[in-house]
């Protein structure tokens, strides 16, 4: 069972990685090559010209930036938030915590699609289309529910006696809050923190619409939107290098901090 168990595993994995190497070995592959069929496991003449057109072509800088600056302060504020109301529901009594962590977890699985057409009107009414705020704020209010979830499992496992020994020693409700559960809880504010940074980043329909003005796009849009000489030409390897570009921060995100989020997330799991 535990030999079956592995294998499983790997498979998986094997399946989940599998694209993205298949992309990386595409983004080094001449336009010929991509073409080729059947087509080749290695490239033939290893080139990198499809990063200098990537970079040449489209203001990819620009892009990265843009998302790096909407994903980390959506994470920032939707945690921010998160945390306040997590723990108050962490607080609450029984059945009104569990009733609310099922709504906040069924809302987390909305699709994006659903709020897309209220989501605009509101973004177009405050003037924040091609703006960053016009994505900061939908975003972190897209995560808030599975944050809100995440956090208050966490916040239940902090003992009580803690926050009343506290108020004994004179502390205020902020107080106790910032600097007891806080420092306490870091390893599901980091987990619920990275988890929105990832879902920011990745956005696709949302960025789609809201940003129009090529200096406002994020990566996924820059990505999608690559075209060849002509209308019908796709440039695959291309795309590749953009996929290679905008995966790499992720995939070194998650890796720094791959223990903190399965700390995270399998806090709330045993008390």
């Amino acid at each position: 069972m535990k030999i079956f168990s592995k294998i499983l595993v790997i498979v998986f994995c094997a399946f989940a990685l599998g694209p993205l190497l298949w992309h990386v070995v595409s983004s080094l592959k001449t336009a010929s090559e991509v073409a080729q069929i059947p087509p080749t496991l290695i490239p033939h003449e290893p080139t990198l010209s499809n990063y200098a057109e990537l970079f040449r072509r489209r203001p990819f800088p620009v892009y990265l930036l843009n998302s790096l600056i909407v994903a980390s302060m959506s994470s920032v504020l939707c945690v921010i938030a998160g945390s306040l109301a997590g723990y108050r529901l962490a607080r609450a009594r029984p059945r009104v915590r569990s009733i609310a962590s099922s709504l906040l977890l069924v809302l987390a699985f909305f699709p994006t699609i659903v709020f897309l057409l209220p989501l605009y009107e509101l973004v177009r009414l405050f003037g924040l289309i091609n703006q960053a705020w016009g994505l900061i704020i939908p975003y972190a209010a897209l995560n808030l529910p599975l944050s809100v979830w995440l956090l208050t499992g966490y916040f239940q496992r902090i003992p009580i006696e803690l926050e009343e020994a506290a108020v004994m020693d004179g502390f205020t409700p902020l107080q106790t809050f910032f600097k007891i559960i806080l420092p306490l809880a870091t390893p599901a504010l980091a987990t619920a923190t990275i988890l929105a940074f990832i879902a920011a980043w990745n956005e696709f329909m949302l960025a789609l619409t809201f940003m129009n003005a090529d200096a406002s796009k994020t990566v996924t849009i820059g990505v999608a939107t690559l075209s060849g000489a002509f209308v019908y030409q796709i440039p695959f390897g291309l795309i590749a290098a953009g996929v290679v570009v905008s995966s790499a921060p992720l995939v070194l995100l998650v890796a720094l901090f791959q223990k903190k989020i399965v700390s995270g997330l399998a806090a709330g799991s045993v008390k």
